[in-house]
């Protein structure tokens, strides 16, 4: 059920502030942002580009709403004086677009008591502190902290978000196979064993700093497994799985780099519970998003989604069909990754904190061609 704008003590305009605005992330809150009727951006941070105009770093922005969204924003600063203005009280929310391990210790010094924070990193997405050791290789920097943080997959943890002063966004791999598996897990509709997750992303997934395979001779006209058997989106996944049967939950997941800018296509192969059919599936899966303004189950015999069909926008659309293998089906999902698997997911948790429609800056029709 969407929130329903109830009454909020956050003042309005909120004041905004993102860490980390000179990333593909940070420029995808600023365009989302654009239209949100309740925000006020206040500061921006981005250590290379400190001193510059938004509109020097990515000049996009500069061409709407009427007038130039650009022209109203603050230049970009330091992490470090940001922090200074949130500890000033001159911020409500803050939208954390930073690498992981740098975030942990940058959050800690906010003053949670007075800001929310919408955490797009990785830092305090496993509430296992010795599995985020084992897999980011270094020791959870604020275990104090993780412990408040609020996993926020919002359509699946609405409740809690709304409470929470720290959200951690889940990543856009998770998301993609999260929405679709976490239902048909809980109501026991599909085995826990034997779950792959086949995904693809496009090429925003990895940043935006220079990385020898991102470069265009390396990226395009081709398609590459990365991470195979170690990427770090593995144990997030089988977190909200285990969470959702009860049980732990092993997955098989390779991700593959395409050529696109944007866009994730997630292709799941699950094992069906005895006497259970696809078409069960799709029923529990259209039962609880039924009323979700963001989540869509396409009918039996549909085409499969594209990722173009989500491209700019908060949707996730997915199918499911019935393998020829018997008792096997399969399930697809597409958002778009710095959306729906990352600002705009971020932007719905913000709604939901401080009682907003939650498709408040997210009412964007997805764009095609």
């Amino acid at each position: 059920m969407v929130a329903d704008g109830a009454a909020t003590t956050t003042p309005i305009p909120v004041r905004v502030a993102i860490l980390g605005a000179s990333g593909y992330t940070g420029a995808e809150l600023l365009r989302l942002l654009s239209s949100h009727p309740h925000t006020s951006i206040v500061a921006l941070s981005g250590e290379r580009s400190a001193g510059s105009p938004m509109g020097s770093v990515f000049p996009h922005l500069a061409f709407g709403p009427p007038g130039g969204f650009v022209h109203s924003l603050p230049d970009l600063t330091t992490t470090a004086e940001v922090v200074t203005v949130a500890q000033a009280g001159a911020v409500d929310v803050v939208f954390c677009c930073l690498p992981h391990a740098t975030t942990q210790k940058i959050i800690a010094q906010l003053p949670l008591d007075k800001v929310r924070v919408v955490d797009l990193s990785a830092d305090f997405r496993l509430r296992d502190v010795d599995t985020y050791a084992a897999w980011y290789g270094a020791p959870h920097a604020a275990v104090e902290l993780q412990r408040q943080a609020v996993y926020g997959l919002t359509e699946l943890a609405r409740d809690a978000v709304r409470g929470a002063r720290l959200v951690a966004n889940p990543g856009c791999y998770p998301t993609s196979a999260q929405l679709p598996l976490v239902p048909l897990l809980s109501a026991g509709l599909i085995s826990p064993a034997d779950i792959i997750v086949d995904a693809k992303s496009g090429v925003t997934g990895a940043g935006r700093a220079a990385k020898v395979g991102t470069l265009f001779c390396e990226a395009a006209d081709g398609m590459s497994a990365y991470g195979v058997a170690a990427h770090r989106h593995a144990p997030e996944i089988e977190q909200g799985l285990s969470d959702a049967a009860g049980a732990p939950v092993d997955v098989v997941f390779t991700p593959h780099l395409v050529p696109l800018a944007r866009g994730i296509l997630s292709t799941m192969y699950v094992k069906l519970a005895a006497g259970v059919t696809a078409d069960d599936l799709r029923a529990r899966l259209a039962a609880v998003y039924d009323e979700e303004p963001f989540v869509h189950v396409l009918p039996a015999g549909a085409a499969p989604p594209h990722t173009r069909h989500v491209r700019g926008s908060n949707h996730a659309v997915m199918a499911v069909v019935a393998d020829r293998v018997a008792g096997r089906a399969i399930l697809v999902c597409v958002i778009d990754n710095i959306v729906k698997g990352a600002s705009g997911q971020a932007i719905q948790n913000m709604n939901v904190m401080c009682g907003f429609p939650e498709m408040d800056g997210l009412g964007a029709t997805p764009v095609f061609p």
